[in-house]
């Protein structure tokens, strides 16, 4: 009896160990579903779940495997320490090459959008295309052309600013918020939900990191087709918009003809004939 408790206990350490070392950490959840040839990769924005892209998968998982991600720190998912918009491009990559999945297709949205331009400019053999729903290459150039990202830029009063609210205030400032992203209102408050069960923390890095982001030149080396989709608004921003995408050689920008940040909820048919359409190209 003692030997087989010994042995037991034995197996059940040598199982910690192959969890703790023998699988690679990664600064997201993954949900895999769908089926095949072809895979697609889901990247979702800003303090969004992999839920936003719930109705897409619904009429693409017949034909493609897809892998949804839901990033550290957001939505509910437990946050990393450190986390920064390089280090998920580079985890989002690392992932591709040791899972083997073979030139998929990256679609993602706001900075999920943003994500995937980084990793088609940095590892342009891994995607066979990429599909960027309302992202920029530089957001804070959008208001300043001139804008020029820091080295080591500093975070921490952002930090302080957020982690400092009250869950109430964090709420408050969130449900006045949403509302300029989303016309949908039956999306506006699952939106607001995936805010507050966000990490504060990283929450805030994030932002910031991302806001001093600056892909505008990096793009040039993006060689697989790229399909641009923007909110109706970027419509009265045309040069501005376009000029940032200068350099990505063959980049199809399309406008919305109604709604705002989340495409995908508020012009849903256009939005889905601009991806069927380039898919099966």
């Amino acid at each position: 009896m003692r030997r087989f408790r010994i042995l037991t206990t034995t197996f059940f350490i040598s199982l910690l160990c192959a969890n703790a070392f023998g699988q690679k950490t990664y600064p997201f959840e993954v949900q895999k579903t769908g089926k095949g040839e072809k895979a697609i990769i889901f990247i979702p924005g800003f303090a969004s779940s992999g839920d936003v892209w719930d109705s897409t998968k619904d009429k693409l998982e017949n034909d493609f495997v897809c892998y949804t991600l839901t990033m550290a720190g957001f939505a509910g998912v437990k946050p990393q320490t450190n986390s920064t918009f390089k280090s998920w491009e580079n985890a989002i990559a690392a992932y591709i090459k040791e899972n083997k999945i073979e030139k998929p297709i990256i679609i993602g949205h706001s900075m999920g959008g943003g994500l995937a331009l980084a990793i088609a400019s940095d590892y342009p053999k891994l995607i066979e295309k990429i599909i960027v729903v309302d992202a920029l290459p530089s957001i804070s150039a959008l208001m300043n052309p001139d804008f020029k990202s820091q080295e080591n830029v500093d975070c921490s009063a952002m930090v302080e600013q957020l982690t400092a609210m009250s869950d109430a205030q964090f709420f408050e400032m969130q449900t006045m918020s949403v509302p300029r992203l989303v016309e949908n209102k039956e999306i506006q408050e699952t939106i607001v939900e995936w805010s507050v069960k966000s990490d504060r923390t990283t929450f805030a890095e994030m932002y910031c990191d991302f806001s001093n982001t600056d892909l505008r030149q990096k793009i040039e080396n993006i060689e697989c087709p790229a399909l641009i989709l923007l909110e109706s608004y970027f419509k009265n921003m045309k040069p501005i918009i376009e000029k940032q995408y200068q350099n990505l050689k063959g980049a199809d920008l399309r406008y919305a003809d109604k709604g705002l940040h989340f495409i995908m909820f508020d012009d849903e048919e256009w939005y889905f004939n601009e991806i069927n359409k380039f898919l099966i190209d």
